[in-house]
């Protein structure tokens, strides 16, 4: 019989609500994995609340709409779960400052309502700033392949424990490529939808409009159904919500017909594909595309060249100067708003947060309206550029995973620039609004440390609300270089 932490997310949604699996059952598995696992995924489990919720599930019998009914997953730990502590992955919300919230975030809600079981909470770095996984509050979040090497960040965690067979699915946040960043690194596909497009964690209340949330999963279609899950639904399969901007979701189940037949839902499944290296950084660091990256890449162009599509070169695109100082003052401005006062508690924070809150806190008002002005005309070209195609492909990180302790852990300058240089691909879409998905295309040569090799991905941009058309060619892509067979040697 196939281990349930060896079946798709997907397999076993369908196999609890047919009554075949228990979800009691279910939960208790992949509790116990996490338990027996040290390799950093989660900040805190909550066995007897999941235990409890997976009774209730089971006593009540599958709902209508409840498109997750069952199914194990884990909360980030940068949002709220009524009686489970938020960390922040900061030692300010620890010991005699923990904070343990009444009521449950936006996100954690929907995901209630489309019947998932938490088991906990994923870790996460110090609010969320930085691109790996390393809090002081805990231990690091090691990557499955190789557990001296980053799972990226900031969703970390739950790319670890998705990757290692600890959840089938997890949900993350992305305010510069905190879902993207740790899918590549750990071999998963990681999913930022277009901003606006869900109800809840879409975007439109975070400063700027850089963070929303979406899945990591092993599949094209776990993704799919965990996007799904994250669109709570009328009856008549309409999404009934005022923020909603710029795209409308498909009809109830249209991503994961998307990702399971890898054509959207008007039946198209051949695209005209850019492919581009261009980064919004590359005038202020020196970033480039490593070896691996560029061979990644050219894999993808010939996996879809092989497919059918018509994957063209987009050209040269110019940098705009004004990106990278305006980038940084946004980032800067989003940290001021860390809800801490007392120099005390400040003075807890890892030199990069500290950093970031200074230096947000003294950015005068015209400044932050300037850099706003700055990205929004950054956002009209990226839109534009890549409007003129079905989806671009990209890198997704320029280097292989990062070995831990490789980040500069108390100049927090070189830090940001260390970041920039391993990521320079992923935040522009986040200010753009654009949809984006990473997926593994090709493993590095085997050695000591990472016997299987270290996975490398690509990324799809694609128009506002092209979540259909990104899911399709992920789910050809899936199709052909069969990632979802590969196991880590930590498995």
């Amino acid at each position: 019989m196939t281990a349930l932490h060896d079946r798709t997310a997907l397999d076993l949604r369908d196999g609890l609500r047919a009554g075949d699996l228990d979800p009691v059952a279910v939960a208790d598995h992949f509790l116990a994995r996490a338990a027996a696992s040290d390799l950093g995924a989660f900040a805190t489990t909550t066995p007897e609340a999941a235990r409890a919720r997976a009774s209730a599930l089971a006593a009540a019998g599958p709902v209508a709409g409840a498109v997750l009914w069952g199914l194990p997953l884990a909360d980030k730990d940068l949002g709220d779960r009524a009686g489970v502590p938020t960390g922040f992955g900061s030692r300010a919300w620890a010991g005699a400052h923990r904070y343990v919230p009444e009521v449950s975030g936006d996100v954690a809600q929907v995901l209630d309502a489309a019947g998932a079981v938490s088991l906990g909470k994923t870790a996460a770095p110090e609010l969320g700033f930085p691109a790996t996984t390393e809090p002081l509050t805990g231990p690091p979040a090691r990557n499955p392949w190789d557990p001296g090497r980053s799972a990226g960040g900031s969703s970390g965690g739950a790319a670890v424990a998705v990757a290692a067979g600890l959840l089938p699915v997890a949900p993350g946040s992305d305010g510069g490529g905190s879902i993207r960043i740790p899918a590549a690194a750990c071999g998963l596909v990681g999913l930022k939808p277009t901003r606006g497009l869900l109800p809840a964690g879409g975007g439109v209340e975070s400063l700027g409009g850089l963070v929303v949330h979406g899945p990591i999963a092993r599949t094209t279609a776990d993704a799919a159904l965990l996007l799904e899950g994250l669109l709570p639904r009328d009856a008549d399969g309409a999404v009934p919500h005022p923020r909603t901007l710029r795209t409308a979701a498909g009809p109830a189940g249209s991503y994961l017909a998307a990702a399971l037949h890898g054509a959207t839902p008007d039946g198209r499944s051949a695209f005209r594909v850019g492919v581009s290296t261009f980064s919004a950084w590359q005038d202020a660091y020196d970033v480039a595309p490593g070896p691996e990256a560029v061979a990644a890449l050219d894999d993808a162009v010939a996996a879809l060249g092989a497919l059918g599509h018509d994957v063209q070169d987009t050209g040269r695109w110019d940098p705009d100067p004004r990106y990278a100082p305006a980038f940084r003052a946004l980032w800067m401005a989003g940290a001021s708003a860390v809800p801490l006062d007392d120099p005390e508690r400040l003075a807890l924070l890892e030199p990069l947060s500290r950093w970031l809150v200074e230096q947000g806190r003294a950015l005068p008002a015209r400044a932050l309206a300037e850099a706003l002005a700055d990205l929004a005309r950054f956002e009209r070209t990226m839109v534009t550029r890549v409007g003129r195609y079905d989806a671009v492909l990209l890198p997704a990180m320029a280097m292989t995973p990062r070995p831990l302790g490789w980040y500069d852990a108390e100049d927090p300058e070189r830090s940001f620039a260390q970041q920039c240089a391993y990521t320079p691909y992923t935040s522009m879409l986040n200010v753009a609004g654009l949809p984006a998905i990473t997926v593994p295309v090709r493993w590095t040569d085997a050695d000591d440390a990472a016997p299987a090799g270290l996975p490398m991905g690509v990324q799809l941009a694609g128009r506002p609300g092209s979540e259909h058309v990104l899911l399709a060619l992920a789910a050809q892509l899936e199709e052909r270089l069969r990632w979802p067979d590969r196991r880590p040697p930590t498995w």
